[in-house]
């Protein structure tokens, strides 16, 4: 008789193969696609289709085996929803121009050995540029330092074809990559967070304005929203603190310093989470603040509303 269900045992033992490479194969398909909640669905993609095609996997390569095997997969499912998608990011100037970018939780990043430059919002913005076959190579080689062989391999390609992927890749990084940071938060940028966070909830936009360089950005994905210097984020400031009571919980992102905001709106005795900023230091000043909606704030490990 043809089993048509799989028995629970098959399923745990297929299971136990894969738990382990879940969060890096989540990572990988975070830097291709730039969205953590898209990332989530490719990864359950990735499980479906590697359960579907058990049967072909060879199991003599062991671990290592299994790894390549499960990012070949994910790398196909990626290419395939950026294919479908059609979504373009070449001449995007700024995050507010990626609509689908999303933060990363640090608090996922914590078993993964996961550099900051490798992982910062402005990298991952420019890698939304390359094209889909080309940020396949770059990330599979350059990220995860897979050879040019491996990678033609898993990509069903030629290794010169590879190659020329790498080195169109690597002008377009050179000609807008962000400048490179240390890998970890340093405690000049947890001292500038605690000030952001003090400043904001104290509603002093004059101190606010004082960790800030006079170039300031803020953007706000996915809105199309730009604002440029002191002078636009002023207004900004003020509006914000006309909406309500504000209370910060800091909340690390992409490796860098961020916070998730609560509003407390005047009748409303809770306060509700609003917004992430994601600040981007430079020369110990923020030089852009990110603003995001707040639906990941269970991925952060953080509640709707403040107790």
């Amino acid at each position: 008789m043809i089993e048509t269900t799989p028995s629970p045992p098959l399923m745990t033992a297929f299971d136990a193969l894969v738990r382990p490479h879940r969060r890096a194969l989540h990572l990988h398909c975070y830097r291709m696609v730039g969205s953590f909640a898209e990332a989530d669905d490719l990864v359950q993609e990735t499980l479906l289709r590697a359960w579907n095609a058990r049967d072909a996997f060879d199991a003599s390569g062991g671990e290592a085996g299994m790894r390549r095997w499960l990012y070949r997969i994910a790398t196909n499912a990626c290419l395939d929803h950026l294919r479908s998608s059609s979504r373009q990011a070449a001449s995007a100037r700024s995050f507010a121009e990626i609509p689908w970018l999303q933060p990363y939780p640090d608090v996922l990043l914590e078993e993964e050995a996961v550099t900051r430059e490798s992982i910062a919002l402005g990298y991952l913005a420019v890698i939304q540029r390359l094209p889909p076959r080309q940020r396949a190579a770059f990330v599979l080689c350059e990220l995860l330092d897979g050879s040019a062989a491996e990678t033609a391999s898993l990509l069903e390609t030629s290794v010169a074809a590879v190659n020329s992927s790498l080195q169109r890749a690597r002008a377009t990084l050179s000609r807008h990559e962000p400048p490179a940071r240390g890998d970890t938060v340093s405690a000049d940028e947890r001292a500038l967070l605690e000030a952001f966070i003090s400043a904001h909830q104290s509603g002093d936009c004059k101190a606010s304005i004082a960790l800030l360089t006079r170039d300031v950005r803020v953007t706000m994905p996915p809105l199309p929203a730009c604002f440029e210097g002191v002078d636009q984020v002023l207004p900004l400031m003020e509006r914000a603190n006309a909406m309500g009571e504000w209370r910060l919980v800091p909340a690390w992102a992409n490796r860098m310093p961020a916070a998730m905001s609560y509003l407390r709106r005047p009748g409303d005795p809770a306060f509700r989470a609003f917004k992430l900023d994601v600040l981007h230091v430079r020369d110990g000043r923020i030089h852009e603040i990110t603003t995001f909606e707040p639906r990941l704030k269970a991925a952060f490990g953080l509640p709707e509303v403040l107790a």
